[in-house]
């Protein structure tokens, strides 16, 4: 069909890189069933790279890069095809497609986590219950090693009076072994009770911002709506 009159129309969409992105990506779509099958009685018409104006039945690929018009039977501008998105772009709107993707990830795990939280949780008492459960087998395990502090401290006591006879000498080796046996097993027991004491505020801490997303999820707050602390959200059993 060359040689069909062609009538001079400014661009529909004006220049841009955010408007060209927006635009490349719905070319994307759009080609998919154009390049396959072009409508009957369409008129594609560009300029290419070298000025020459081309005229086809079909997507001109010569074009690729460039603005297309397609054109009515009658000429009238149906619509203003896009160029083709070039690999930047392409990897920018994947990297966008790839971003709110993973926000509406983070937007279900809220919904997940608040919901759970709501079937364990529905009321104050409930929560309350469940810290104390949690925390009451550790402050036994702490009182445990506690006493195993103390009682490790009272039987270093004998050996120390024993120590007291050989000021200057060597000390006999069995002496000397049940000391350095006291003072690892003292040792470990302090670090024990250190880290229980740390388990204890951890929990007590995961329970308070429980309490505090609970509250408002009591109050009437839709599931999913509030930001997801992202401890909370890895300490949270999932169901």
């Amino acid at each position: 069909m060359t040689g069909s009159a062609e009538r001079s129309t400014q661009p529909l969409v004006a220049p841009g890189l955010s408007v060209r992105l927006v635009l490349a990506a719905i070319a994307t779509l759009a080609l998919v069933p154009v390049a396959t099958a072009a409508e009957p009685g369409q008129i594609y018409t560009c300029t290419d790279a070298n000025g020459k104006k081309l005229t086809a039945d079909r997507p001109i690929a010569e074009c690729n890069a460039r603005e297309q018009r397609v054109l009515n039977p009658d000429g009238s501008v149906k619509r203003v095809q896009p160029p083709s998105p070039t690999a930047d772009e392409r990897a920018e709107l994947d990297a966008r497609d790839r971003e709110a993707a993973a926000e509406r990830m983070r937007k279900q795990e809220a919904v997940r986590l608040d919901r759970n939280l709501l079937m364990r949780y529905p009321d104050e008492a409930a929560h309350r219950k469940a810290r104390a459960a949690a925390l009451d087998d550790l402050r036994k395990s702490l009182r445990v090693s506690e006493e195993r502090v103390e009682k490790l401290a009272a039987e270093r006591k004998p050996l120390l009076n024993e120590v007291e006879f050989y000021a200057g000498k060597p000390l006999p080796a069995k002496l000397k072994a049940q000391l350095d046996a006291n003072d690892a097993s003292a040792g470990a027991q302090r670090t024990l009770v250190q880290n229980q004491q740390f388990e204890l505020g951890r929990i007590n801490k995961r329970y308070d911002v429980e309490l505090e997303r609970l509250k408002s999820l009591w109050a009437g707050t839709p599931p999913g709506s509030m930001n997801v602390p992202a401890k909370a959200a890895a300490s949270a059993p999932r169901k």
